[in-house]
C-alpha cells in the first residue's frame, strides 16, 4: 500500500504578520494510522523540501499522542523535511492520497496546478482521496471528467464557518471553505465544533477538524482495503 501525503508550503495569514502552515496533529495521526497498518507513505509538498509548521500547532493544548510521538520519530521528521516537489509525482505510483490542514492549503494548494492535475489524476483512475480540516481547499479548483467541479453533488465536510469565526480569522483567510464548496455545489455538513466528524461520498473521504484527522486515515485505509479485496 503506497500512499502519497501532500502538505502546504504557505506560510503566512494573508497580509498580516502572522504565521501558518500545517497542522501538526493533522499530519501524525493519520501518518501514524497508515504507517502502523504497513503502508509505505511519500511525502510531497508544492516547493519540496521543509514545509512550515503551524506555529500553534505547537501549543501545549494542540498536543496529542501521535503528535508525542512525532517529535521523537526521527525518520517521520526527516521525511517531512525532506518531503518531494508535486511537479515530480504521478498518482500512478500510489494508491490513495492524504491531505492534513492547516491554513496554508487556502493560499497554495487551492490553486496550485500539480496538486490540482495530481487530484484530478488519482479520482479519475478510481484512487482515494482524503482530505481533513482546511485541506478540502485543495479542492475547489478542480474538476471531474465532465468539466463541472469535481465537489459538485458531493457529501463532504471541512472546517466550519463557525470554527472559523471562533479562531478569529474569517476576515483574514481569502474565501471561507463552508461556502466556496457549497457554492460550487457539494453537500456541505458538519458536526459539533472541534469534535470528530467525517463524510464519505464514494472515493472522497474528508474530515471538519483536527479532531476528525485519525478518523478520516481509518476511512482511506479501509477503502484502500475493499478495493484489495475486490
Amino acid at each position: 500500500m503506497k500512499i502519497l501525503i501532500v502538505l502546504t508550503s504557505h506560510d503566512t495569514l494573508g497580509t498580516t504578520s502572522g504565521k501558518t502552515g500545517f497542522w501538526i496533529e493533522e499530519f501524525a495521526a493519520p501518518y501514524y494510522v497508515l504507517l502502523d497498518a504497513g503502508a509505505t507513505i511519500t511525502i510531497a509538498s508544492p516547493k519540496g523540501g521543509q514545509p512550515p509548521v503551524d506555529p500553534k500547532s505547537e501549543a501545549k493544548e494542540a498536543q496529542t499522542a501521535d503528535t508525542e510521538r512525532f517529535y521523537k520519530d526521527k525518520t517521520a521528521i526527516d521525511l517531512v523535511a525532506h518531503s518531494l516537489k508535486l511537479s515530480d509525482l504521478d498518482q500512478a505510483d500510489y494508491d490513495g492520497v492524504f491531505y492534513p490542514g492547516g491554513h496554508g492549503p487556502l493560499w497554495d494548494l487551492a490553486n496550485d496546478k500539480d496538486s490540482i492535475h495530481l487530484i484530478e489524476g488519482f479520482y479519475n483512475h478510481q484512487k482515494p482521496i482524503a482530505f481533513v480540516c482546511h485541506a478540502p481547499a485543495a479542492l475547489v479548483n478542480v474538476k471531474a471528467k465532465n468539466g463541472q467541479p469535481l465537489v459538485k453533488g458531493k457529501h463532504l465536510t471541512s472546517f466550519s464557518n463557525t470554527e472559523e469565526e471562533a479562531v478569529k480569522l474569517t476576515k483574514v483567510v481569502p474565501f471561507l471553505l463552508e461556502d466556496e464548496l457549497s457554492k460550487q455545489g457539494a453537500h456541505y455538513s458538519k458536526g459539533n465544533d472541534w469534535e470528530s466528524y467525517v463524510k464519505q461520498d464514494g472515493l472522497l473521504i474528508t474530515g471538519q477538524n483536527p479532531a476528525s484527522s485519525a478518523a478520516v486515515a481509518k476511512l482511506l485505509l479501509e477503502t484502500l482495503n475493499d478495493k484489495k479485496e475486490k
